[in-house]
């Protein structure tokens, strides 16, 4: 049985952090590894990961950063990217071992499922997962997962500030199309009802078209967190 490293990066998460762990204890009786990465938390994070998580690793701030850091930690042959809002089905584990050996493919992601209860918050999440199947291009917020021996042959996340699921997923379709599980990762919709759906979605799409026609990332991750 092929044993999964589930690596999460957090900052500042202290709040919801130990529910979220608490809630993949049962992945680490599945034989998987549960790796968080913090980026300098000023809050609790690292205190309240330490009992419920195989390894902490403390890693400079940045999504790209710390999850490398924690894949170069991990012991797993299945590196699987999980954040912090973000539950997975609790067969997870299973899904993700028989999905890449029936495939045979290198990496994969679930579909998204949006927490809140708005109708268009269906609307959204369904249209990300048809993009994403179409384009076999994934998100952060769908978990992705790949064989380690391909992410350390593609260099791992591109250091960039953001946007780097969808360097990554670049880099990955180079070398084959993921497996695209239908099964879903419920995901907060926080940021969506906050700011409001079309708001959000106007957004994404803004920073998206930028860097497709290459924007700094950095750049655009100021605006994203301005925002």
């Amino acid at each position: 049985m092929a044993r999964i490293s589930i690596i999460m990066p957090v900052l500042n998460e202290a709040e919801t952090l130990g529910e979220c762990l608490r809630d993949l204890q049962a992945l680490r009786a599945q034989r998987c590894e549960l790796i968080v990465a913090d980026g300098g938390s000023r809050d609790r994070s690292a205190v309240l990961a330490a009992p419920l998580a195989d390894r902490v690793v403390l890693a400079p701030k940045g999504r790209a950063l710390q999850m490398n850091a924690g894949a170069e930690q991990a012991g797993g042959s299945i590196l699987w990217f999980l954040h912090a809002d973000s539950r997975p089905p609790p067969d997870a584990a299973r899904l993700i071992r028989e999905a890449m050996a029936v495939s045979g493919a290198g990496w994969g992601r679930f579909d998204v499922g949006l927490s809140g209860r708005r109708p268009s918050l269906r609307i959204v999440e369904t249209m990300m997962n048809l993009r994403s199947r179409l384009s076999g291009v994934a998100t952060g917020d769908q978990g992705i997962f790949v064989r380690r021996a391909l992410f350390e042959r593609i260099g791992g996340y591109p250091s960039i500030a953001l946007m780097e699921d969808i360097a990554l997923s670049r880099l990955l379709k180079r070398h084959g199309r993921p497996v695209c599980l239908r099964q879903r990762l419920q995901t907060s919709s926080r940021r969506w009802e906050r700011d409001g759906v079309w708001r959000t979605i106007l957004l994404m799409w803004r920073l998206r078209l930028a860097y497709f026609f290459g924007a700094d990332p950095a750049r655009l991750a100021r605006m994203y967190y301005r925002s």
